[in-house]
Order: structure tokens, then C-alpha cells, then sequence
């Protein structure tokens, strides 16, 4: 069964393209590993909740936007395999990464219910 990571991530305004550019970097990565699609989703209508939000979730700051972010793999076994290797790729080690890392909110989803797809 497939599996999913989602991500939301705190980006300045200032670096979208500089996200765009490494994201793009990392898809062939991704794909070499198995990962089937990869999405990308600058934030564009993210209101403010009364009690949480995306913005608060990240703890984003003034002149931050929103990134929300998914990758499809053909299961758990090979997204768990695919995390070991990141961490043993020599490409990763300077890959760049235009945001604060320990803001990000990320994890890893069964899927439950997938809809509408062609």
C-alpha cells in the first residue's frame, strides 16, 4: 500500500525561488529512490485560526510563508529505506536547505482515503 510524508515548512518570503531551485534538485534524488511523486505548495490563502494554524504550527515569523509538501512512495518499506539512504548520501551533505529546519513539521501517513485520482 502507498505512503505518504507530509510536510509543512516556515520559508522566507525572499528565498520561494531558492526553495523551488532545491526542491527541484532533490525530486531526481527521491525518484532514484523510489519516491513516485512529489508536491510542492507554496501557501497562498492560510487565515489565521483561533486556536491553531499553519503559521502557528511552525512558529512562523514576519516575512515567512508557508510551504505544504507531500511525497508519494509505493509503500512504508521503501520510504524507510529511502530516509536511510539520505542520511548516508554524500549528495545530501550540501544540499541546500533555504529555511529553518527546526521548524518544520513533518511524518509519515497511511492513507485512508484517495479519491478522484486519474
Amino acid at each position: 500500500m502507498s505512503y505518504v510524508d507530509g510536510f509543512v515548512i516556515p520559508v522566507p518570503l525572499g528565498k520561494k525561488e531558492d526553495y523551488h531551485q532545491a526542491a527541484a534538485q532533490m525530486w531526481p534524488i527521491m525518484k532514484e529512490w523510489g519516491a513516485l511523486r512529489v508536491v510542492e505548495c507554496w501557501g497562498d490563502d492560510l487565515p489565521d485560526g483561533k486556536v491553531t494554524d499553519f503559521k502557528r504550527a511552525v512558529a512562523a515569523e514576519s516575512g515567512e510563508n508557508i510551504v505544504f509538501s507531500w511525497v508519494l512512495w509505493p509503500s512504508k518499506d521503501v520510504r524507510d529505506a529511502a530516509h536511510k539512504k539520505m542520511h548516508e548520501d554524500p549528495r545530501m551533505k550540501d544540499m541546500p536547505m533555504p529555511f529553518d529546519g527546526k521548524r518544520m513539521i513533518f511524518g509519515g501517513f497511511e492513507i485512508l482515503m484517495d479519491e478522484g485520482q486519474g
